[in-house]
């Protein structure tokens, strides 16, 4: 599949998610046995296979998962389901439709609920948001997206309404759900605010990771239950510079995610790569999740000794005037006349 993403560019990035990203999703949200997970913009499947071979990795057992999924592409949606059986997973459930118009994960008239919610929706796609005000599973408590070219947030919103009341969210998103305006800032800071705090981490990425575009994306973590030490505060991490660049796209190598990984877990400021903002801090910079807002991420520059660059251009100097001096008396000696 990755070969075929490749082979087709753009179309590619709709059905597949490279695999260290969807492995870096997951090992955010540590997916344990028994749990419920869903992607409802699931493409292929990755992300949900991805869950299940890292709950078999920590020696849990993988068929007591529940993994489910929704898919607006009927193509990628047969994809999806022969890719689950071919990895083995045969207790699924993989549903056909639209979610923000036509949710199927849906139980007695209820959106269903779910431990972890891992996806990549297409970025900044129009949407009817005339759906939002009769939507009868309230999925849009912090404010209605606009239509055109903004959708980002109708998913966003979606997936943490998918959510249980211990559930947590990996979602891979366009930067510019981090500082545009307009609505799309009310909507942040009502994530925001103290009375809600569901935003735990937002990473940037490097740049062309993904397949058909070049854009740098971002991942951001919703949390229902933060830890107690979290309350109120977000985990930035600017990861954008670590990378393994390539010809079509580049990579995220183990170490780049270990990186992140570990970042995220300890949750502590590192000097030009990650900080943790408190809510203080997020109120005076209006609520904009902006990663260069938080991490200093400009390169320091090393000190100059003013006098030593003056010996050295003397030295140089004279260098220059001893060879000088060489080729001149070289050239009278062969009888050139200068």
């Amino acid at each position: 599949m990755a070969e075929f993403a490749d082979e087709t560019k753009k179309k590619g990035g709709e059905f597949f998610t490279p695999r260290e990203i969807v492995r870096l999703l997951v090992n955010l949200v540590e997916p344990k046995e028994g749990m419920s997970i869903s992607d409802p913009t699931c493409g292929s499947g990755g992300m949900l296979i991805e869950s299940r071979k890292y709950v078999e990795r920590n020696n849990g057992n993988p068929r007591n998962l529940v993994l489910e999924g929704q898919e607006s592409n009927y193509g990628n949606l047969a994809m999806c389901k022969m890719n689950m059986v071919l990895h083995n997973v045969l207790d699924f459930r993989i549903e056909y439709g639209d979610i923000l118009s036509n949710p199927k994960l849906v139980d007695g008239g209820k959106l269903k609920k779910y431990d972890r919610v891992l996806a990549n929706f297409p970025f900044s796609m129009n949407w009817d948001s005339k759906v939002a005000s009769k939507d009868a599973y309230n999925r849009f408590r912090f404010g209605i997206p606009p239509e055109k070219d903004k959708a980002d947030f109708a998913f966003i919103e979606h997936m943490f309404a998918s959510l249980n009341d211990k559930g947590q969210a990996a979602i891979i998103c366009s930067q510019g759900v981090l500082f545009r305006g307009n609505e799309e800032s009310r909507i942040r800071e009502n994530m925001v605010k103290e009375d809600e705090d569901i935003i735990e981490g937002v990473i940037s990425l490097p740049p062309k990771l993904f397949y058909g575009t070049g854009i740098p994306g971002c991942i951001l973590i919703l949390n229902r239950k933060k830890p107690e030490k979290r309350r109120n505060k977000i985990m930035f991490i600017y990861a954008a510079k670590d990378f393994a660049e390539g010809k079509n796209r580049n990579t995220l190598r183990d170490e780049d995610i270990e990186k992140i990984d570990s970042a995220f877990t300890k949750f502590k400021d590192i000097k030009g790569y990650c900080h943790v903002a408190d809510f203080d801090e997020l109120k005076e910079n209006e609520f904009n999740l902006n990663v260069p807002r938080y991490v200093d991420v400009t390169e320091t520059e090393q000190a100059v000794d003013i006098q030593t660059v003056i010996d050295e251009l003397k030295k140089l100097e004279k260098e220059k005037q001893g060879i000088e001096d060489k080729v001149y008396t070289n050239l009278k000696e062969l009888g050139f006349k200068i």
